[in-house]
């Protein structure tokens, strides 16, 4: 059907009207970079700019072709950390670092929640083994504590769930995990510290939504913020696998550098 003159007009004159306003907003109420403080060109979308994404320490190559680790074909001693029915786990780039720590701050501790639309994209870009590809059925946010979220008023790792999920095309079991009880924060804990501190903190629940019928025999995806030592991951992969989940994966926006890394 043509559409008529009068319908061309007025949606030319809307168009008008909303760049009209976008310039208003950009002059009165500019948008600046969450990293850098940079005022955004009109042409940038998002809260971090070009410039700052074009930092991003991305993982050196080679990388292991399980965890995703900068490896030098010693074997890699990351994938000793993870549990037998991990098969393979991925993040976007090296933290700390001025631009990703920037980011995952912003997101975090600042509130600004829409910085995970452009860290999911990221994650969604990862290249992953074929297998991964053809078998990952959900994403699985990591849970915070009930008081962590209250507090945050958020789960980032949910965020970025579903901001992944809107790439990837599959559903986000948001249900499927719980935190049992409060833990201390990982930030100054040694790696057995962390792994003591997490162990038996999470749990596949019984009755809510069939979540163990629906997770058997299944290949999951684990979705986190940042990958330190894998101590929390672990943690929750393991509740998975013993409620009947048949193989973890793990994805991530940052990953922090490990014991021996070049």
């Amino acid at each position: 059907m043509v559409r008529s003159e009068e319908s061309r007009v007025s949606e030319g004159t809307s168009t008008r009207a909303e760049r009209a306003v976008r310039a208003a907003l950009d002059l009165f109420l500019p948008r600046v970079c969450v990293s850098c403080d940079r005022h955004m060109d009109a042409g940038e979308s998002g809260l971090v700019c070009s410039l700052c994404w074009s930092r991003l320490a991305v993982l050196p190559s080679p990388r292991c072709e399980r965890c995703g680790h900068p490896s030098e074909g010693r074997g890699c001693r990351f994938c000793e950390t993870l549990p037998p029915f991990v098969r393979a786990a991925r993040s976007v780039c090296r933290l700390p670092h001025e631009v990703g720590s920037a980011v995952v701050h912003a997101l975090k501790y600042h509130g600004w929640t829409a910085a995970a639309r452009d860290m999911g994209a990221r994650i969604a870009r990862l290249s992953w083994p074929a297998d991964v590809i053809a078998e990952r059925a959900a994403l699985i946010p990591v849970p915070l504590a009930r008081s962590r979220e209250r507090e945050r008023g958020f789960n980032q790792a949910a965020l970025l769930c579903d901001s992944l999920a809107s790439f990837w095309n599959m559903p986000v079991w948001h249900d499927a995990l719980l935190r049992t009880r409060a833990t201390r924060t990982q930030t100054r804990l040694t790696p057995g510290e962390r792994s003591a501190n997490v162990r038996d903190a999470f749990e596949v629940p019984v009755n809510q939504g069939g979540a163990r019928d629906r997770m058997r025999g299944l290949h999951l995806v684990l979705v986190d913020d940042v990958l330190t030592t894998g101590a929390t991951l672990n943690a929750c992969a393991t509740a998975l696998f013993n409620a009947g989940a048949r193989t973890i994966s793990y994805a991530t926006f940052g990953r922090a550098r490990a014991s021996g890394d070049r």
